[in-house]
């Protein structure tokens, strides 16, 4: 069977980059071909040698399109896996021609962002014109395909959450998480106001390790649910920064309470990653109905609702032995078994 002729063949700028094990092209191209001659091979769906993608997560993809439209960068490189045989890369010691025919390169790295900037680009084609890195390899086998792919998911692993947090401070706009950044702003309100129950109890990153005290990225993360578009907040018709601040340090005001003195002392469970979490999320399945129905969310009608003697306060020691979502979930189960909504008397008519 003759070779099939591509409809063009274009000139790209490269570096060749020679390493242990195999070489391969770095070079920048428009992002529309790009998504023109790339496509995921994805494990347990294809049969075809290099197929080590996984099913798309189409959310993640929507959030890839909304970066691209806005602006974002992409200063990571795509990396693809040249397999077109029959119209095989041509090069230089500084230029590469690639064949113009679609679906010639396998991803092994970037599907989510290839997606992302394709769905872009179908709703404005001035987004196949971004320039974004390429590392293009040639002709790689499954396992090669596997070893390229575990090295950076694996070796090069992401930075800490807590500092990708931080960094919302004083990243642009067009790049932060909304929702992350309104938790954030919470989060570090606990971590400064004087009459917080989390007052330097929080920690930044950079912070020297000590024994206790709330991760931010645990902080934010438990928060960030309550703050979402069409989240808890917003279904209770609560938006507004300051009302969210103040309803979440009520919750904490009125634990601590509770505790007193012991409040600061290291055998109280909520001064760790998983009484914070319990209780977030105690707001969240609890509190929530019950304030919003009483219109009151002050932190003496949570307090009011409930029932906890000293003797039944939730302490680190309870906990011991238990992984982390399990021992957020014993914090949860704590208070709601120690929770005693208020119902109001009804007056019926004859």
């Amino acid at each position: 069977m003759a070779a099939r002729k591509p409809k063009a063949v274009k000139t790209f700028p490269c570096i060749h980059v020679k390493q242990e094990k195999h070489s391969f092209f770095l070079t920048r191209l428009d992002a529309k071909t790009v998504t023109q001659l790339s496509y995921a091979a994805v494990r347990g769906q294809s049969l075809e040698e290099g197929a080590v993608q996984r099913v798309l997560n189409t959310s993640r993809i929507v959030n890839i399109k909304r970066f691209v439209m806005n602006g974002g960068n992409f200063p990571n490189a795509f990396v693809l896996n040249w397999v077109n045989t029959d119209q095989p890369l041509e090069f230089t010691s500084t230029t590469i021609n690639i064949p113009m025919v679609a679906q010639s390169a396998q991803i092994i790295d970037g599907q989510h962002r290839i997606a992302g900037i394709r769905e872009a680009i179908e709703e404005d084609d001035k987004w196949g014109k971004l320039e974004v890195p390429v590392v293009i390899y040639a002709g790689l086998g499954t396992q090669e395909c596997a070893d390229i792919f575990l090295s950076i998911n694996t070796e090069q692993k992401p930075v800490p959450r807590s500092l990708v947090f931080d960094l919302y401070g004083v990243a642009s706009a067009e790049i932060v998480d909304p929702a992350a950044e309104r938790a954030r702003d919470i989060v570090i309100f606990l971590n400064e106001d004087e009459d917080s129950p989390y007052r330097e109890q929080i920690k930044l990153p950079g912070a020297p390790t000590r024994r206790g005290g709330i991760a931010l990225s645990t902080a934010v993360s438990a928060i960030k649910p309550l703050v979402e578009e069409r989240g808890d907040f917003d279904r209770i018709g609560v938006k507004e920064l300051n009302m969210q601040k103040q309803i979440i340090m009520n919750l904490f005001v009125a634990l601590s309470e509770k505790y007193g003195a012991k409040w600061w002392e290291r055998e109280n469970a909520f001064m760790y990653a998983a009484g914070f979490t319990g209780a977030i999320n105690f707001l969240q399945l609890k509190l929530f109905p019950y304030c919003n129905q009483r219109s009151s969310f002050s932190s003496k009608t949570i307090s009011d609702s409930l029932t906890m003697p000293e003797n039944r306060l939730i302490e680190q020691a309870d906990l011991k032995s238990l992984g982390g979502s399990e021992a957020t979930k014993r914090v949860y189960e704590r208070l709601t078994e120690q929770f005693r909504p208020k119902v109001e008397a009804k007056q019926f008519e004859i």
